[in-house]
């Protein structure tokens, strides 16, 4: 079945995005915000839209990505204000402590990957790999130099993917004494410099 993509989505479509976006990395914020209907909710009160591509099959969302650069990013809505408002004094606190762990700030010229989801039914079709592409041309188009991003040491089959599109592993990191925090022991962090990167035609679904 055909997928398309498009950059953003309805606000009415909100909700949707943030339960798909639980689903794929609901356990690294569980420690920062417990109870998944108040993850849920803060999310779609938090996420901006146009820092995102949305992938589509049969009119229904099926996949997300998310991208960071200087002027904002897809979760750059979650702020001290808003957690504090939501969870209260302490707890919003703690939160916004937690969430700063997995906070990456893009360099000038670059574009940093703010996760990719895709609903369970329709994992290992190639969406990932869509979207991924979308995003890569997206940067390209818009003079970024690099793209950036992060990938957990308990996921090979992403690292593969993105080698597959030319990231580059540029750093690793091993920090076990988070783990019952953040939800994983380490990640490497990739990197594809677009200046050397050639075109690649998206694998047809």
């Amino acid at each position: 079945m055909a997928i398309y993509i498009e950059k953003g989505w309805l606000v009415e479509n909100s909700t949707l995005i943030a339960e798909l976006y639980e689903e794929a990395f609901g356990s690294k914020f569980c420690r920062a915000i417990p109870d998944k209907t108040n993850r849920i909710l803060m999310l779609s009160k938090s996420f901006q839209p146009e820092y995102s591509f949305v992938a589509y099959r049969e009119g229904s969302i099926v996949g997300l990505s998310g991208f960071n650069v200087t002027t904002g990013s897809l979760t750059g809505g979650i702020g001290v204000k808003g957690l504090v408002k939501s969870l209260g004094f302490f707890r919003g606190l703690w939160a916004c402590a937690v969430f700063s762990l997995f906070e990456r700030k893009p360099e000038k010229g670059e574009l940093v990957m703010d996760g990719i989801a895709v609903i369970s039914e329709c994992r290992g079709q190639g969406i990932g790999s869509l979207l991924l592409d979308k995003i890569i041309k997206y940067a390209k188009t818009s003079g970024f130099e690099s793209v950036r991003l992060d990938v957990i040491d308990s996921n090979p089959r992403a690292k593969k993917l993105y080698e597959s599109k030319g990231f580059v592993a540029v750093k690793t990191e091993r920090f076990p004494y988070l783990k019952w925090l953040v939800g994983f022991s380490g990640s490497t962090t990739m990197k594809l410099d677009l200046r050397e990167h050639t075109n690649r035609t998206p694998t047809p679904i």
